[in-house]
């Protein structure tokens, strides 16, 4: 049983068992109900930013920390999951093997899909998915008045197939493929490094806090799909998520004896829930 007090966490682990099956189903579910497909359709996971002569892969970042990563993926790590820094990593790499492989499985068949859908359209059904992850995050309420996203895509892929007379090109992008592995290869990164520091970042990170920072960042970039804000929004919205997350106070209550209880003591959960009040989110 999950020790936190997150309801999608809590169903999810009831679900699958164990931390490590948990963890793979949030960092692996993208690719079983269409997230990332609709992403890797729309160009999102190719696009780039150029910095002075630097060219920076926004995309892969993007859907490596966010789609892949992100706040469920933290959440699981710190608090989910026992054992120490050695066997959390163990975990994580564990996952990533079949994330990066499943990653690159889907970019290699999604520019076949793309052949028979009209991009335009499915493009702002990708954007809708993003939007509705978001929310969910932000708030498990309004999760349970939207639709799953794999609805979302399945509508889109109907509403965006050209008529019959279309014919499947078979093709592969090598660009796609290796954007499809450096976002894989980020979001393991990730995971990784929270696993690493997380002795530090259980006392100092409020999850809650950045659960939503990164409900945030996710509409960043779906709004930078539908082309309101600039490509590459999202990155500096979730860097500034995690900075606003950073709670020192929480490092000084983990001091007076919040170690001998981090594994049953470290609760979680959305403002409202259980009775209680939280503060502002921001």
């Amino acid at each position: 049983m999950s020790i936190s007090g997150h309801p999608i966490a809590l169903r999810l682990e009831q679900r699958v068992g164990g931390a490590t099956r948990l963890l793979a189903t949030v960092m692996l579910l993208p690719l079983v109900d269409g997230i990332f497909a609709a992403l890797v359709l729309s160009g999102a996971l190719t696009e780039t930013t150029a910095v002075g002569p630097l060219v920076i892969p926004t995309g892969a970042l993007q859907v490596g920390l966010l789609v892949f990563g992100g706040s469920a993926t933290v959440a699981v790590v710190l608090v989910e999951m026992g054992g120490d820094r050695r066997e959390k990593a163990r975990a994580v790499l564990t996952v990533g093997v079949p994330l990066v492989v499943g990653a690159v499985a889907v970019a290699a068949l999604a520019p076949t899909i793309e052949s028979v859908l009209d991009t335009a359209i499915f493009e702002r059904f990708a954007a809708f998915v993003v939007l509705a992850i978001a929310a969910k995050t932000a708030s498990s309420r309004i999760g349970d008045y939207l639709p799953s996203p794999g609805i979302v895509v399945g509508l889109g892929l109907l509403a965006s197939v050209r008529p019959t007379s279309a014919t499947l090109a078979v093709h592969v992008e090598p660009g796609v493929i290796v954007a499809a592995a450096a976002a894989a290869v980020v979001a393991v990164g990730f995971a990784l490094g929270v696993a690493l520091l997380e002795p530090h970042l259980r006392h100092l990170l409020d999850i809650d806090r950045f659960r939503f920072g990164s409900a945030v960042a996710l509409g960043t970039l779906a709004l930078s799909l539908f082309g309101i804000v600039p490509e590459g929004a999202a990155l500096p919205v979730f860097a500034l998520a995690g900075l606003l997350a950073i709670d020192p106070g929480q490092a000084d209550a983990g001091t007076n004896g919040a170690d001998d209880h981090a594994d049953t003591d470290a609760p979680y959960g959305y403002p409202g829930e259980n009775g209680e009040e939280r503060a502002p989110w921001l």
